[in-house]
Parts: structure tokens; sequence; C-alpha cells
């Protein structure tokens, strides 16, 4: 069991906080306005709530389900040491960020430029946010979707494998950061058992 601390509370973030709290996890979920808009959440879902702060230092994984253009708001020291999932994509309508433009940086890359001290880990960006609950199976299971788990610290992409395998996932590891930013599409991935 682990502490997942989830920054943003829209429909990808309570997708995977509720898998992680039926897996068995404790998960505290935070939003940009408070805990205490989060008080219905909470009941419903058998979660903590605390600020971005609480849940950025709660979290053994912290889960940063926030638009990829608000990535400034993400506290970077108490996440210094600790691994960052990072599902963001690029959507230039919502704000165009010049080095993604570029082709310099990939959103994950990005991330980790922001967070130094940090592990950032590229994953659950190639899935659908209405597809994470229904697609989640057993292990075994013919038809489990395979998730990319990228980061540049081999060691710092075990715990997020563990974790997508307790939310009924299964992983592949494509490599590293510069790599993570070819598997942002919302396609298929079929496991094999």
């Amino acid at each position: 069991m682990m502490n997942i601390g989830i920054i943003g509370a829209g429909h990808m973030a309570q997708a995977v906080g509720w898998l992680a709290v039926k897996a068995g996890h404790r998960v505290m979920m935070s939003n940009s306005r408070g805990p205490h808009t989060l008080a219905g959440l909470r009941d419903a879902m058998g979660c903590e709530t605390g600020s971005v702060a609480d849940a950025a230092e709660f979290g053994d994984i912290t889960f940063a389900a926030i638009p990829l253009q608000a990535w400034r708001s993400i506290p970077a020291e108490p996440l210094e040491g600790k691994v960052v999932l990072n599902p963001q994509n690029y959507f230039p309508q919502f704000g165009r960020v010049p080095e993604l433009e570029r082709g310099q940086l990939t959103t994950a890359e990005l991330l980790t430029r922001h967070l130094p001290k940090s592990h950032v880990v590229k994953t659950l960006n190639s899935i659908l946010v209405e597809d994470i609950v229904p697609d989640a199976r057993p292990a075994g299971e013919a038809d489990r979707r395979a998730l990319p788990v990228a980061g540049n610290d081999l060691s710092a992409r075990k715990p997020p494998s563990s974790f997508l395998t307790r939310l009924a996932m299964t992983r592949w590891m494509p490599g590293c950061l510069r790599t993570a930013g070819s598997s942002s599409d919302a396609g298929p991935s079929i496991a094999s058992p």
C-alpha cells in the first residue's frame, strides 16, 4: 500500500483516485481552491483531502493531474526526491508553450525542468479519461490495458509500475522522457497475457 497524493480533482484525478482507493492505497486529493471544496468527493471516494502542498507532502507517489499549462503551480520543495507522475499531453489551444512548439522539450521534460530534484515519470497520458475505470482488468485477462511508463531514472519507474499493476493495468517501459513524447496518442494498447 502506498500513499498517493493527487494534485488536481478533475475527471482524470478522480478516476485514478477511485481506482487507487479501491486497490487499497491511501489517497489525498487536492485542488487549487482548497480542501473545503472537496468534501463531497472525500465522502464519495473515501479519500483524504488537503491543499496542493499537503498532497505533495503526503504522496509516496504524486499524480500531477492538472492541465499542462499550469505546471508552474506544482510545488517543487515538497516533491524533492519523490516520484511525480506526469499524465499531461500538450494541447496548444489551452496556451502555447514555446519549448514544446519548437520540439525542444517533451511535456515530461518541461515538468522535470520545473521539478529538478524530483523523479518525473510519464504515464497515464495514452489513455482517455473515460476509459480508465472501465478498462481496469485483473491480472491475466487477455484484454488488460498496457500503459507506457517512461522516466530517466530506471529505479523511479518501478513504483509507478507497481501502482499501475495494482490499478488493474499492465505497463510497458518505452525508455527515457525524451522518447515518452511519442506515446501521447490515446489509441488502444492491449497487453498479451
